[in-house]
């Protein structure tokens, strides 16, 4: 080992820089473990073989910039093989709960092409590794110790004459012990590594909802929300504990539990404060302190309430927190109305009070009392009140039984719900100014009543009839009013009789003979009013001399009535018949143009972004939901916007369904709030059950702490990709094939309706608890124009470029085809059970794989058919690719024969095992059995490996099948690769060129 300095210039093809590009700026508190920049001295990293000969590895070089000392290494051996350089960092200590650390690098990387021919084994990539220690172990070195962490590819390379810096930032997760190592491994290519940067995130110190929380270390990838309890400030209370989630990104979210400033305090910058005088705060909320209302005392700072002022009350219904009321004044303008004197009625009307007391639940209750001479007494219970006497909203009442020739007093009292608390010791006689009082007398002839009714002589055509009347003194002359009907229930129409009497007897003539008649008769008083009736009574003609008659009128019409009858029925027959015959000649043209069906429009995708005003498009395609019918269970990830949750949605008259809640976090600006519900408008045109179903969202909330939402059905199995790896080699491929065919189902909807998705991946895709998969994730996505060839042109934004066409990734020209080409990548994600498209290739070597025509294996046990539909859509011509329609018909008749799926497609797993990071140099055999296990993803049977006595590749040579199985590895998928990648391993000793890309 050794720590060498030399003070030399550049490496061959670098210029010395004048600057270095400055580090973005973040929002994120970063703390600072190593600074390759900032140390300023020597660094005493060691190099790794110790005697390099004239074949040095990795050199200090030290430079002068801005007058400050400053350190890289480089290496630049490309004319020589088999190079393993090593270079390694001192021990770094890591701080207590930073499991996960960001290592940002910049470095220059020399283009191979710069080189004459003799660099035949010039690289353009270099290795990070990592080990941790709970020790600094000095100057020991053993690459065995070492976990790869990736492979640090350029984006830009140098050429002659030019110097391209480049910056990379990877992630070392789940740290556990006290410290650990970085080192860097050169297996052929030229770098210079000019500055080493090594944090991690915390979230800083704050106060939320006025609880406060410490300082948080950002979790890693198995806790991506890690989980703070605080406290809340003083003078603030919470009926849970406040709570806070960490993000890895060390960003606060999700603030559970809002702490509420006390009774007589009010929120004022994070604190909680006293009121000022004259203002009152009654409860614990989020509220700020009232000004004290109406007729009460104003206390000192800090009051829970306001008392009323002498005078004035609250009714035990009011709250504590409103103004206090008096009493209210008198009713005005009492007046009382004879409507029938002779039936002892009066009509009291009366005005409301002048002075409500500032109420308006005013009731009126009503006294009564009759004087004879001068004594006067209550009313008694003889006297009738319509509607009530107590209790009245409205301001009259009518009163009957009253008596004739006395006088009456009746007073009108006002009450209101404050009423009660006015001095009850004050005497009956003695009444409150709620009163008013009216003096009035009935004078009136009281009508006569009928007390019976008999027949007195009968004829054929005649009645005679005489009643008894019930007279008084005062009654000085009676009429009779007498009211008679042919019994008769079969006429729809009945012909009253009325007749005016001076006597208690009368004789009807011209009756009908054999006839009932009802009969009955009233008195009348003097002044015309009516009084008693009699009971109604029936009294029958004699049949003696009765004639039967037969009309010639009505035996005319009955005639002529049955004729219409039967002659409508006989048209009706006719019409029928004909319509029937009219039907049987109609030609299939004839079906066609008239089926509603077929002359249905395709319906159109309408872009939101194409509204002046796109809250006008989410009116438009999404349904506005009451946030009280929402309710949050759990928080299940964090979005773009805000975070996300499960929970449920009860809507009145609808069965509850679990829903997934996307939210907007606090701080937004109107774009990203438009932004946000951009999506919604998107979901809202689609209906088909392979896209993911909008439930509506949230957008007219005005609480500050209930922000917009986005609603849509809940997936119970998360992401496609995730949900594959979590069940890797556990599914059929007749089972595989049907969710693709899902997936295609839901694409050809979108196609037809004129939309690019541009981000179809299986991250993308959605699987709820029947495994039915469902498109989903509409950020990216643009209509398309009229013509089926139309295209989305942009000339920026982020390009997912595993998943992305050729022609999109060069021009930016988005179609349906190009979808396909995304659509074949989802294909191969979802038969290698979640596997990652080109593993760990960066993207500049991807998209010169594709451009020299590379295309991705077939996944180990892919069906022949089902990948041959995957190179169609990767073809390069775009043109030649199948339409959506065409992979769901073929994809159907696939599940239809399921023999069509038994044709292995070749697999050859010297591609599929091809990592440039993990093989050795120009392709030799891989160094370790942890080395070739991690290039498989199989690096958790490391241990099992080791413990069965497999400790070089020779003895992985030699191992089977049962073998493999007898050392622990029992999952179907995760035996088939490594059993397949040992027999690519072993047709390699014979065949290293298959590596070359």
């Amino acid at each position: 080992m050794k720590g060498g300095r030399r003070g030399v210039g550049p490496s061959p093809g670098q210029q010395e820089p004048t600057s270095f590009p400055a580090v973005s700026a973040t929002q994120t508190k970063e703390e600072v473990l190593l600074d390759m920049r900032a140390i300023g001295a020597e660094l005493g990293w060691l190099t790794w073989p110790l005697d390099q000969g004239e074949k040095p590895g990795w050199e200090v070089i030290q430079r002068t910039l801005n007058g400050s000392q400053l350190y890289t290494y480089s290496v630049c051996n490309v004319g020589e093989r088999e190079q393993d350089n090593w270079l390694r960092t001192t021990f770094i200590q890591r701080r207590p709960a930073a499991s996960r650390v960001f290592v940002e690098l910049q470095f220059i990387v020399r283009d191979c092409n710069s080189f004459d021919a003799s660099s035949l084994t010039c690289k353009e990539t270099f290795n990070l590794f990592t080990s941790e220690s709970d020790a600094d172990v000095g100057t020991t070195f053993r690459k065995g110790q070492f976990k790869k962490v990736a492979t640090i590819a350029p984006d830009e390379i140098t050429s002659k004459g030019e110097m391209r810096i480049n910056t990379e930032t990877r992630v070392v997760e789940n740290l556990s012990r006290k410290g650990f190592y970085l080192a860097f491994q050169d297996i052929g290519a030229c770098v210079a590594l000019i500055s080493t940067r090594v944090y991690y995130k915390t979230c800083p110190a704050t106060v939320k909802s006025l609880a406060s929380f410490p300082e948080t270390v950002a979790g890693g990838e198995n806790q991506a929300l890690r989980e703070v309890s605080g406290a809340c400030v003083d003078n603030a209370v919470s009926e849970e504990l406040p709570r806070i989630y960490c993000t890895v990104d060390g960003e606060w979210v999700v603030p559970v539990g809002q702490c509420q400033c006390k009774p007589g305090y009010e929120e004022v910058k994070d604190a909680c404060q006293e009121c000022q005088p004259g203002f009152f705060k009654a409860v614990a909320s989020g509220d700020k302190c009232e000004l004290c209302p109406a007729n009460t005392q104003r206390l000192g700072s800090g009051a829970l309430f306001c008392p009323c002022t002498d005078g004035f009350y609250r009714a035990p219904t009011d709250p504590s927190t409103g103004p206090c009321s008096g009493l209210p004044s008198a009713p005005r303008d009492l007046v009382a109305t004879t409507t029938q004197l002779s039936a002892g009625k009066l009509l009291l009307t009366w005005g409301p009070p002048e002075d409500t007391g500032g109420r308006i639940d005013i009731t009126y209750n009503i006294e009564c009392q009759r004087c004879e001479g001068i004594v006067c007494q209550p009313c008694g219970e003889k006297i009738r009140y319509e509607p009530a006497s107590t209790g009245l909203t409205d301001t009259k009442v009518s009163v009957s039984e009253l008596d004739a020739h006395l006088n009456y007093t009746f007073i009108v009292e006002a009450h209101s719900g404050v009423s009660r608390f006015a001095s009850q010791a004050t005497p009956r006689s003695s009444r409150p100014p709620s009163t008013s009082a009216l003096t009035t007398s009935l004078h009136y002839t009281d009508p006569p009543k009928i007390t019976a009714m008999r027949l007195v002589e009968r004829t054929s055509t005649s009645l005679s009839l005489s009643w008894d009347v019930s007279s008084r003194p005062r009654v000085r002359s009676i009429r009779y009013e007498l009211t008679y009907r042919k019994k008769d229930d079969n006429l729809d129409v009945t012909t009253y009789v009325v007749l005016l009497l001076e006597k208690n007897f009368v004789q009807i003539s011209d009756l009908a003979p054999g006839t009932a008649y009802l009969f009955r008769v009233q008195a009348l008083g003097s002044d015309g009013s009516p009084g008693g009736s009699s009971i109604e009574e029936q009294f029958e003609t004699s049949s003696e001399g009765r004639l039967t008659q037969n009309n010639p009128a009505v035996i005319f019409g009955a005639a002529v009535g049955g004729a219409a009858m039967l002659f409508i029925v006989v048209v009706i027959l006719f019409l029928c018949r004909r319509r029937r015959n009219s039907n049987s000649r109609q030609g299939p043209e004839d079906t066609y143009f008239s089926s509603s069906e077929q002359l249905k429009p395709l319906k159109t995708y309408v872009d939101p972004h194409t509204y002046e005003d796109p809250n006008v498009a989410v009116l438009k395609f999404a349904t506005e939901i009451h946030p009280s019918h929402i309710t949050k269970q759990k928080v299940i990830g964090a979005g773009e916007f805000g975070e996300v949750y499960r929970g449920i949605l009860k809507v009145p008259a609808r069965k509850e369904v679990a829903v997934a809640i996307k939210t907007l976090k606090p701080g937004y600006t109107e774009k990203q709030r438009q932004d946000f519900l951009s999506e919604a408008s998107i979901m809202g045109q689609f209906s088909h059950q392979n896209i993911i179903r909008l439930e509506g969202v949230v957008t007219k909330c005005k609480d500050f702490f209930k922000h917009a939402m986005i609603v849509t059905e809940y997936m119970e199995n998360g992401a496609l990709d995730r949900y594959l790896k979590d069940h890797d080699g556990e599914f059929p491929s007749f089972q595989l094939v049907g969710m693709l065919r899902g997936i295609a189902a839901g694409m050809k909807y979108l196609s037809d309706m004129s939309y690019v998705h541009r981000d179809l991946a299986a991250r993308n895709i959605l699987v709820n608890n029947t495994l039915e998969c469902k498109v989903s994730d509409f950020g990216l996505s643009r209509v398309l124009e009229d013509e089926p060839e139309g295209t989305y042109t942009t000339s920026g934004g982020k390009i997912p470029i595993r998943w992305t066409a050729p022609e999109a990734i060069a021009y930016r020209k988005f179609t349906s085809a190009s979808d396909v080409w995304s659509f074949g990548i989802v294909m191969w994600e979802v038969m290698a059970f979640g596997e990652r498209p080109y593993w760990d290739m960066s993207n500049h070597e991807v998209m010169k794989a594709i451009n020299e025509a590379f295309r991705l294996p077939a996944p180990m046990d892919c069906p022949s058919t089902v990948y041959q539909l995957m190179l169609q859509c990767w073809l390069q011509d775009r043109s030649k690719r199948p339409r959506f329609g065409d992979i769901v018909n073929l994809l159907d008749k696939l599940l239809r024969s399921p023999d069509s799926l038994k044709t292995i497609a070749d697999f050859d797993p010297r591609i599929s095992i091809r990592l440039p990071s993990t093989s050795g140099s120009d392709g030799s055999p891989f160094r370790s059995v942890s080395e070739w296990l991690e290039s498989i993803k199989m690096s958790q049977y490391s241990e099992n490996f080791a413990c069965a006595g497999v400790v070089t590749m020779d003895h992985v040579l030699q191992m089977k099948n049962e073998d493999i199985k007898n050392i622990g590895v029992r999952l179907p998928g995760h035996l088939k690769r490594i059993a397949y990648s040992i027999l690519g391993l072993k047709d390699q000793t014979s065949t290293l060129s298959v590596f070359a890309v």
